[in-house]
């Protein structure tokens, strides 16, 4: 799929989540996955700490990444809990992607800046690669689910006691068009002027 969006307000406005098996597998370079990581690391960041970390999964990893990220589902969920529809779900993640980036928040030793602002900064690092993406035609589906902020996939990631995953990135592009947006709330509700 190319992209025609060429200012940054229709950028912010094409911006769509696409679920990976609406991806067709095609492959992105790795260049272009270096290039969004770089946008990423100009998100604003309060102190300059800079709390946004990233694990990359090319190509031929993300498949194994998701056959991972399943077991481990499988592995620290309760059998009353478990379910094989969304074990299959976890693993087929990896079908039709090219990349997948999981996006983790560091936090500084004697800290001073909020976790919360961390989050924020690391969260406005993903929109930064989202937004890169869209304007390169690449589709994004930003995951906090599975077992994302179990204690499990933190320790597979070497993370610290107080760092946190901000996302699971999947990344590919797809051969269905664009989809159209719609947002649910009028936005004068959202507002409140104060003149």
């Amino acid at each position: 799929m190319n992209s025609d969006f060429n200012s940054i307000s229709q950028i912010i406005k094409k911006r769509r989540t696409v679920k990976p098996d609406r991806m067709n597998g095609n492959l992105i370079e790795d260049e272009v996955i270096q290039e969004l990581v770089a946008l990423a690391d100009w998100a604003p960041t309060h102190a300059k700490t800079e709390p946004w970390r990233f694990v990359v999964y090319g190509p031929q990893q993300a498949k194994s990444f998701a056959l991972t990220h399943a077991d481990m589902y499988k592995t620290f969920t309760g059998e009353a809990a478990f379910t094989q529809q969304k074990y299959n779900n976890l693993l087929n993640l990896g079908n039709g992607v090219s990349h997948i980036i999981i996006v983790w928040m560091k936090r500084i030793p004697n800290h001073k800046i909020p976790e919360s602002e961390e989050i924020a900064a690391t969260a406005c690092a993903i929109q930064n690669i989202l937004l890169g993406a869209t304007e390169k035609g690449i589709v994004c589906f930003w995951s906090t689910g599975g077992m994302a902020y179990h204690a499990a996939f933190s320790a597979m990631l070497n993370l610290g006691e107080e760092d946190k995953v901000v996302g699971i990135l999947y990344m590919g592009y797809t051969d269905e068009p664009w989809p159209a947006g719609s947002r649910m709330i009028p936005l004068d509700e959202k507002i409140e002027w104060v003149k």
